[in-house]
């Protein structure tokens, strides 16, 4: 049986997963730039999806390289934003498409696209605090927050969940072991 590449292609949410929502001036997402670069040196083509077109601003806060899709015609969570980044990006085939957000309405999109999904707890509108507030939560008031943002995301059905974008190889590692094993999303 041949080897199949670990990934095939892997989409963003834009707003709360890559870019932070707080502020007037967008940021990427502390972890974001890497873990976008190292998909780009594995030749992993990645876009982002947003459902309402991006701002100027917003697009200049990531690197050009990286393509963006604003859904048109149906909102989130019908699957076609998915499928029509996908085909942006030239993929052939949906097998190792692996889509990443924290919002549970783009999450459902990509499950029914037939996607893998891994959410991205700390971005889940429960955790998507302003800074300040979250900063003045007790570490036990944060893990239960987060902790209920992990059980929401797990309850609507993702394949993975993790806190921030510094987990991310391991968990498309992860995905590429299950996938190896014959599973499929």
């Amino acid at each position: 049986m041949p080897q199949m590449p670990a990934l095939t292609a892997v989409l963003f949410g834009l707003r709360g997963c890559l870019l932070q929502t707080s502020g007037e001036t967008p940021l990427p997402m502390p972890g974001a730039l890497d873990a976008l670069n190292g998909l780009r040196r594995q030749h992993v083509p990645c876009a982002w999806l947003e459902e309402r077109d991006a701002t100027q601003a917003q697009r200049l806060a990531l690197p050009d390289w990286l393509p963006g899709h604003a859904s048109s015609a149906s909102p989130w969570p019908a699957p076609d934003a998915c499928w029509q980044a996908l085909m942006g990006l030239g993929v052939e085939r949906l097998e190792g498409c692996v889509l990443v957000s924290g919002e549970p309405r783009l999450l459902q999109a990509g499950l029914n696209a037939g996607l893998w999904t891994v959410g991205l707890a700390a971005c889940t509108p429960q955790c998507g605090l302003p800074l300040n507030e979250w900063r003045a939560m007790t570490r036990q008031e944060q893990d239960c927050v987060r902790g209920k943002a992990t059980l929401t995301l797990f309850e609507l059905g993702v394949h993975s969940v993790i806190d921030h974008f510094e987990a991310l190889d391991n968990c498309l590692d992860d995905i590429a072991q299950r996938r190896h094993k014959g599973e499929k999303p």
